[in-house]
This record gives C-alpha cells, structure tokens and sequence, in this order.
C-alpha cells in the first residue's frame, strides 16, 4: 500500500513539473534607452548682422605745412554683417572673421587750400568699412570670451583692426556678441598739399549670429 501511495505523489510530481516546464518563460522587459545629451560646441559656419555706434579719434584740428587742416570728429550709426568660421579645441576657441560695415559719422574733412584761414572745401570719407579678422577666446560653455585683429578696408584706404568682444549662445543656433573695435585706416595722401588723411576711429557694436552646426 505505501509502494503504491509513493509511486502515486512521485507520478503527480513528474506531471507538474512537466507541466510548468510547458508554460511560457517571461523575459524581464528592456532597458529604456535614454538618448545622450549633445554637448555644445562653438565649432561651425556662421552669419549675423550687427549695429552700433562709430566715432572718430583724429584730432579735431591739425596743422599742416602753416595752414589749418579740420578733422571731423563726430559719432553716429555703423551697422552691417558678418561671416565667418569657429573651430573650438577644448576650452579654447580660434576662428576668421570678415564683416562690412554703413558707416554714418565723420563725413567731412575741409582745408585751407589758400591759406587766408577759411575753410574752403570738404573731402567726403568713405561711408563704409570692411574688416577680415582672426579671432581667438577661451569658451565657459555657452559664453565666449574673445580677442580679435586683422585687416582693414574702405575705398581708397587699408590698414588694421584690434578689439575684443562677449558671445552668448542663448540656444544652439543662436547667439548673440556686444564688440568694440579700434581701425586704423591708412588713406591716400594728397601729395600736392601735403595732406596726410590717416583715419582713426572706434566702434562698439552688438550682434547676433546663426551658426549652422546642429549643436
């Protein structure tokens, strides 16, 4: 009778496990998968535009050979555009930088062609300007820190820019600077008078700029 009883519970015991053995394993359920945060990076191509305010730094009255000779040296409105190219190594960005600029301040030079002390005639500056610059900061993530220099041009004129200016990308596309610049613009001289024309004169500006990196 106990043979028996045995042989039955180990029967049973076998058909259970058999049985679980044929339900279906349940797998655990996948990681979700968490997209990386891009990191922001100043590298990339770049256009923008920009306004501010120009003036010149000539003196305001020079003499010249015993005549008078008159630099005008009010400010006024300088806006324009700007390209160019970041490349960003670490904390430490370098980059190229070309705008041209609407210059409306300073328009009029006059001399004393005669000498009887009346200024006779005005030469009309350029209303324009251009630059072509290296750059070169030291990046705090999202703000740039940065120093600038390079060439300078006008119409009749060449010479050489230096500043510095503060950039923040506000997202990863757009950003905006405040900049100020020196120009030294070496004009051509009038040999027969003896005018030397050097125009001097400082910007300070702010700009925004669209960078075509995705991030």
């Amino acid at each position: 009778m106990k043979k028996i009883l045995l042989a039955s519970v180990a029967l049973f015991g076998f058909a259970g496990a058999a049985s679980a053995a044929d339900l279906p394993v349940r797998a655990a359920p996948p990681a979700p998968v968490i997209a990386a945060v891009p990191v922001f990076t100043w590298t990339g191509f770049y256009v923008g535009v920009n306004a501010g305010y120009g003036w010149n730094t000539n003196d305001s009255i020079t003499t010249l050979d015993g005549r008078r000779f008159d630099l005008n040296d009010e400010g006024g409105f300088v806006g324009g555009a700007q390209a160019g190219y970041n490349y960003q190594i670490g904390s430490f960005v370098v980059g190229l930088e070309g705008d041209i600029q609407y210059a409306d301040f300073g328009g009029d030079d006059r001399f004393d062609f005669d000498g009887d002390g009346i200024l006779d005639d005005d030469f009309n500056r350029s209303d324009w300007f251009g630059t072509v610059r290296a750059r070169a900061g030291v990046a705090f993530d999202r703000a740039l820190i940065y120093a600038t220099g390079g060439f300078a041009f006008a119409d009749d004129a060449t010479g050489w820019t230096v500043g510095g200016g503060l950039e923040y990308a506000f997202t990863n596309n757009l950003s905006a600077k405040v900049e100020g610049l020196y120009v030294n613009l070496d004009q051509d001289d009038n040999s027969i008078f003896g005018i030397d024309s050097d125009a001097e004169f400082g910007v300070v500006r702010a700009g925004l700029n669209y960078r075509f990196n995705t991030y």
